[in-house]
């Protein structure tokens, strides 16, 4: 959604300000790249550091089950075609999926050609991941021949402590938050996070708190500090980090935000 500009810019010019849009590019396009790109609470970049940590997601989504259901389903159905587009990247990455298309596909998923829809598989499976873009069109190419190597290198996390890393991330995203909050910055399952937010607890990382008005209790990171005063106005888009979690936004700031571009027109409110 580019109305203004294109919605990930967005969130470090309300925090810092006008700034070079080519800091964030750069960034996520260099070999020494500081981001990439990849599914958190949805397709986001994220710090290169927090690769190993989504290693599970990945994992998981080439079985098949942390993915979009009908991708997961066509994955099942296209295995051999997957293969042979993994086969072209691996041969002439970087590429588009426009470089590989064929008959384009109708009604839902943006009418995806198969290339495109095994391009997402396989960046879902983590196989493949963006080494650039063409405007709004990825470019593809193996991890191995995009990320730094020591990024490569650093350890892969059990799946238990990837998602109490995680939480502890969101923690400090959120500074207070619930126990939904926290799960939802990462896109964890219940199952993901059961047991985590206790250990965390226990651990001293997570410290409980009540929140006037609110009817769950709320955590805080253990390094949380209290401003003593708080002066800051900026303007958000509808996808900032601050306020995709509506029902979050309606607890804090009593303002109930809705975006309805995606609702279709006799459906808005």
């Amino acid at each position: 959604v580019s109305a203004v500009v294109r919605a990930h810019y967005m969130p470090l010019y309300s925090r810092l300000g006008p700034y070079p849009l080519a800091l964030l590019d750069n960034a996520a396009v260099t070999r020494k790249r500081k981001v990439f790109e990849y599914w958190a609470h949805e397709a986001s970049f994220l710090p290169v550091e927090t690769y190993p940590l989504m290693r599970w997601r990945m994992e998981r989504a080439e079985r098949g089950e942390e993915m979009y259901n009908g991708l997961a389903k066509w994955g099942r159905e296209r295995a051999a075609y997957i293969e042979d587009i993994y086969r072209e990247v691996v041969e002439r990455g970087p590429i588009a999926a426009s470089a590989l298309e064929g008959q384009k596909g109708s009604g839902g998923w943006w009418g995806w050609s198969d290339a495109k829809h095994a391009f997402e598989w396989l960046f879902w499976a983590g196989r493949i991941t963006t080494a650039s873009r063409r405007g709004f069109e990825r470019l593809y190419d193996l991890p191995e021949r995009v990320l730094p190597p020591a990024v490569l290198a650093l350890p892969v996390p059990s799946p238990d402590d990837a998602h109490r890393e995680l939480l502890r991330i969101s923690a400090r995203a959120h500074g207070v938050a619930t126990a939904g909050d926290l799960r939802d910055y990462f896109r964890l399952s219940p199952a993901d996070i059961k047991g985590r937010i206790e250990e965390l607890v226990d651990a001293g990382d997570l410290l409980p708190v009540r929140v006037e008005g609110w009817d769950k209790t709320a955590y805080l990171h253990r390094d949380a500090r209290f401003p003593r005063k708080i002066e800051a106005r900026a303007l958000l888009a509808p996808f900032d980090p601050v306020v995709f979690e509506r029902a979050r936004t309606e607890r804090l700031f009593d303002f109930r935000y809705r975006i309805e571009i995606y609702t279709p027109a006799e459906k808005r409110q």
